[in-house]
């Protein structure tokens, strides 16, 4: 079993998870069941397939949950922009989120790859 508490991608999705939290609560109240819950779910999904896939037993399981991590990031990234494009956030902090989401995809990613081809 891995520590999935020693990934700095699960760190990186907790904090991340914490930033949608604060952004989402400036969104209008009509979208606190819309897009404000989906954006909520899509990234705590992130850390929490990454634990899930920590405790499993094989690289393939782990990868897999890995995958689906990277599915969910990508997922929070296109409701991201659709929250930008309604104007619930400012570019500035679309662009400083945008840039964080799009580094720990990266990195995901690579991690991926990394487990993969040992």
């Amino acid at each position: 079993m891995r520590n999935f508490k020693n990934y700095d991608i699960w760190i990186d999705g907790i904090e991340l998870s914490d930033a949608i939290y604060d952004l989402c609560e400036k969104f209008p109240p009509k979208e606190i069941y819309q897009l404000e819950s989906q954006m909520e779910r899509a990234a705590v999904s992130i850390p929490s397939n990454i634990a899930e896939g920590a405790g499993r037993r094989s690289v393939a399981e782990f990868a897999h949950f890995l995958d689906i991590a990277l599915g969910s990031a990508y997922e929070l990234e296109t409701q991201l922009i659709i929250a930008h494009r309604r104007k619930y956030i400012s570019d500035e902090l679309f662009n400083q989120t945008d840039d964080t989401l799009v580094s720990l995809q990266k990195r995901i990613g690579t991690f991926i790859s990394q487990i993969t081809n040992k």
